[in-house]
């Protein structure tokens, strides 16, 4: 009874910060899983984590599909060869022992913290059209992302925006938005990966996602009240981040 309320309680905390600051929250959905909800093996928690990512990340993607703010061509190629890279990581990251593995989350929840922190305000083309010089760069970027996603189990939202806007020169707006495809296809793809393994808790990633469902409609109130604020909310949001990943380097050592 206690680990259901604590896979809600966990759902309801990611979703309310991807709710209000639009990304970064599932990053948590594995320390929370391990340490919060009690899942004891790492791959467990990386493969359950990445079914709720997935679900929940379709759920954000149809409500930017409907204002417009997905770049069908430029998403649908990156998200393709991201999922051949998500497949490729997911095998590696179930090869590797737990513990390294946990530590190299760490390193890549400090990676998320820092790429938050130096999010800038939208620049870029607005009018973003896919092209043979543009696919040669976006396809790459893809596959090597959809690997590092793969791999540790996660959205990789934190490397997608950026590798989005490094190879299209999209504005921020439209590469959110469009981050999303591919981090659905990428838990979709990690998930199914971990899932034929038996490495998935679908009890725990159904109560997860409930919980991110709850969040979420929270997170959307609470980032219409503080809109001004979302710049302190994002540095101390970056700095339990830190926080966390010093606690997995600790426990994990």
């Amino acid at each position: 009874m206690l680990t259901d309320l604590f896979s809600v309680a966990s759902g309801v905390l990611v979703g309310l910060v991807l709710g209000v600051l639009g990304g970064g929250g599932s990053i948590l959905a594995v320390p929370l899983l391990l340490y919060f909800v009690g899942i004891k093996d790492p791959h467990v928690a990386i493969g359950t984590s990445a079914v709720a990512v997935s679900a929940s990340a379709l759920v954000n993607l149809v409500l930017h599909a409907r204002k417009g703010n997905i770049k069908w061509p430029c998403a649908v190629a990156f998200a393709l060869s991201g999922s051949v890279g998500a497949l490729v990581g997911a095998a590696l990251g179930k090869a590797v022992n737990g513990q390294k593995l946990l530590l190299a989350f760490a390193a890549a929840m400090i990676g998320v913290g820092i790429s938050m922190l130096l999010r800038k305000a939208d620049a870029g083309e607005v009018d973003v059209r896919i092209s043979p010089r543009l696919a040669a760069r976006l396809i790459p970027t893809g596959f090597f992302t959809g690997m590092a996603s793969g791999f540790f189990g996660i959205g990789g939202g934190f490397l997608i925006v950026p590798g989005l806007i490094g190879a299209t020169n999209m504005i921020m707006l439209h590469a959110v938005g469009s981050s999303l495809v591919a981090v659905t296809a990428f838990g979709a793809a990690t998930a199914a990966s971990y899932a034929m393994s038996g490495l998935v808790l679908w009890h725990v990633a159904g109560l997860f996602i409930l919980g991110g469902l709850v969040g979420g409609l929270l997170g959307q109130r609470v980032a219409a009240a503080l809109a001004d604020r979302k710049g302190a909310l994002t540095t101390v949001f970056a700095s339990f981040i830190f926080a966390t990943a010093a606690y997995i380097v600790w426990k994990s050592i």
